[in-house]
């Protein structure tokens, strides 16, 4: 008696099965008993079995022809591309690509040409090549706006997710009707415009009638009677600071909360079973968690405190020195619109997207690498 081995898995082995089944003679059963006198079984294989099998097989080796079966070396089939995915977001990546065609290619543009008052009346703008961009990288005042800027912008953004993140852990923690409280309050904080929120706060650090000051007095701080906390550079950023990390809170705090949402309790409580403390579940197992929400929290922070303008800019109309006081956003507009050096402006810009695209880029690799995982 001869026993055959199996065929490989994969489409290749099925098919050489198949082949090798129809090709091979049919083997009677053999019955376990039979009564004495009675004819001998019929195989239970008909003649029509080798033709059904062979079908099989030419099905097998058409359906790797046409491509709906790819294998690989080693019997593992190919991923085939998927078109549906790109063709649903095509849409909407040609709606960004349209509207950011213009402004942006007019940046570069204008970033190469000596584009002033005079070219605003029709007058043609001359092409002065590199020269915009050697006035950056040359002059000692754009640098110190540049540090202040950066400065500014990493202390706000992880003081932002500090912050945030905080609440986010207190909303996970208090009971229902604390935790809808704070969410209310955070919500009516996040959707109030930023002219009525500078508004308040600019009353508030009043100089003549501002809350801050009256309160400063009466805790026994004589010396901040009509205190001006625009003046100097370092209560300026100061004020700055509070206020932008007050509008940018909300934000974080729903994002992450969201995140904590997810984290498994039972995962929690074996740790706690296990014997870690708070901290060491909140650093070893929840912070670990979530961090992919943290990164991209941290990361949209940045870009948006390094393009701060409307706080900053009406900060500065309440009573400091601008040329101290300016971040990236102020000093081009004060360049463009104030000085109608557009082609500087311009440059400016394009130097601003360059820094972003930089401090972007570690986490689209990151996304990129696992991609490719």
């Amino acid at each position: 008696m001869t026993t055959t081995t199996p065929a490989a898995a994969g489409p290749d082995g099925l098919a050489s099965a198949a082949a090798a089944c129809a090709a091979a003679p049919a083997v009677p059963a053999v019955p376990a008993s039979r009564a004495p006198g009675a004819a001998p079984p019929a195989a239970l294989s008909s003649p029509a079995e080798p033709a059904v099998a062979a079908r099989a097989a030419r099905g097998l080796a058409a359906g790797t022809a046409t491509g709906s079966v790819s294998p690989r070396p080693g019997g593992r089939p190919r991923r085939r591309l998927v078109w549906t995915p790109y063709a649903l977001t095509a849409p909407a990546v040609a709606i960004l690509l349209i509207a950011l065609a213009y402004p942006v290619g007019w940046q570069l543009v204008t970033s190469f040409k000596e584009f002033g008052l005079a070219q605003q009346f029709g007058q043609p703008a001359e092409f002065n090549g590199l020269s915009n961009y050697i006035a950056i990288v040359t002059n000692g005042d754009i640098w110190m706006v540049v540090v202040r800027s950066v400065a500014f912008c990493l202390v706000n953004a992880f003081l932002t997710v500090a912050v945030g993140t905080g609440l986010a852990t207190l909303m996970n923690a208090v009971a229902k009707p604390v935790r809808l409280t704070l969410q209310i309050c955070l919500l009516l904080a996040w959707a109030m415009p930023v002219v009525a929120v500078m508004t308040v706060w600019n009353w508030l650090f009043d100089w003549n009638h501002g809350t801050v000051n009256w309160l400063a007095v009466r805790l026994g701080a004589d010396q901040y009677w009509h205190h001006n906390w625009l003046e100097k550079p370092l209560s300026f950023y100061a004020v700055a600071t509070v206020i932008i990390v007050w509008m940018s809170v909300p934000f974080v705090a729903f994002s992450v909360y969201a995140a904590l949402t997810q984290v498994s309790g039972e995962v929690l409580e074996a740790a706690q079973i296990d014997g870690a403390n708070g901290w060491q579940r909140f650093s070893r197992i929840v912070m670990p968690l979530v961090r992919p929400v943290l990164t991209i929290v941290l990361l949209l922070q940045i870009i948006w405190d390094l393009r701060v303008f409307t706080q900053i800019r009406m900060l500065q109309d309440r009573g400091s020195f601008p040329s101290q006081t300016d971040l990236l956003g102020t000093y081009i507009y004060r360049e463009g619109v104030g000085a109608n050096h557009f082609g500087m402006a311009a440059a400016m810009s394009v130097f601003v997207l360059l820094i972003t695209i930089v401090a972007a880029w570690p986490y689209v690799r990151s996304l990129m690498r696992e991609e490719a995982i």
